[in-house]
């Protein structure tokens, strides 16, 4: 399944859970022949995302709905911008207004708070990488925000990188099995996948040097001394990715080691979505 085609399944499921057998509040004292027009107002400070999503739930629910867009995706915003305005039949604007809100602002937030982590690691080769602590269901919208805010995506899920975590490394036997096990199983399966592998300490990374056989080396939980010391030892030989402990305040000291990503969950796990309103004009 296309992105496109699981968006529109998305926004399916979505119009049936908040739409039910219908809206009998608008349904019972709106005429279904008035027209209207709302506006997308911004009440708070940040980056604005799903712009482009909002068209399409639009366009799902109402082809005739007609959409003006003045702030794209990506562009800072502050209270009292307009970003859209929105003309057609007045129940298509109130029953998509909730919808379009919640995952406008939900992505907003994301994209904003990305962009304030992504500004801290200006100037240097570091790049911010999201996790998969996302909220089920909508994990490619918050994936897609966070690039929006200028950051980069991990793997989307389970299938598209094998990243041998702690737990991985201790159920298989250890560091040399878990790796080995991982190379074989690709070669077997014909799967062309990245290997990445969490170390927690330097006796860890040695054995994974000594090893070999992946491509990326997570340094989790290491402070920015150690950090800086293991980035020192791997020498390049291969990418390096700082996770664990690190927050907005030590961020740039963690990136001035060196380390070629930085991932944050908080991206996605803790984000405060960005307060905005849907008007009639």
């Amino acid at each position: 399944m296309t992105d496109a085609q699981e968006l529109d399944e998305l926004i399916k499921l979505w119009f049936a859970e908040d739409i039910g057998d219908g809206d009998h509040t608008s349904l019972s004292c709106i005429p279904a022949s008035e027209t209207g027009c709302s506006q997308l107002i911004i009440k708070d400070t940040g980056v604005l995302a799903g712009v482009e999503v909002a068209k399409k739930i639009f366009r799902a629910f109402d082809p005739e709905l007609k959409v003006t867009v003045f702030i794209n995706d990506g562009a800072e915003v502050k209270p009292g911008d307009i970003a859209f305005k929105v003309e057609g039949k007045v129940l298509s604007l109130l029953q998509t207004e909730r919808l379009m809100l919640n995952i406008m602002q939900r992505m907003s937030g994301v994209a904003t708070t990305t962009r304030k982590y992504v500004k801290i690691v200006e100037g240097l080769h570091t790049k911010i990488l999201d996790t998969r602590k996302t909220t089920p269901g909508l994990r490619m919208l918050e994936k897609q925000a966070v690039k929006i805010g200028g950051g980069e995506n991990h793997r989307f899920g389970l299938f598209d990188m094998i990243l041998l975590k702690d737990n991985h490394v201790d159920f298989a036997g250890g560091i040399e099995n878990a790796i080995n096990s991982a190379r074989k199983y690709c070669k077997d399966k014909g799967k062309d996948l990245k290997i990445e592998i969490e170390v927690r300490n330097f006796d860890e990374l040695g054995r994974v040097l000594e090893n070999g056989g992946v491509d990326r080396i997570m340094l989790d939980n290491f402070s920015v001394e150690d950090t800086k010391k293991a980035v020192e030892i791997i020498g390049g030989r291969y990418e390096t990715e700082s996770s664990g402990g690190i927050t907005i305040d030590t961020l740039r000291q963690y990136a001035e080691c060196g380390v070629d990503y930085i991932s944050v969950g908080a991206l996605t796990h803790s984000v405060k979505s960005l307060d905005m309103s849907f008007k009639a004009v």
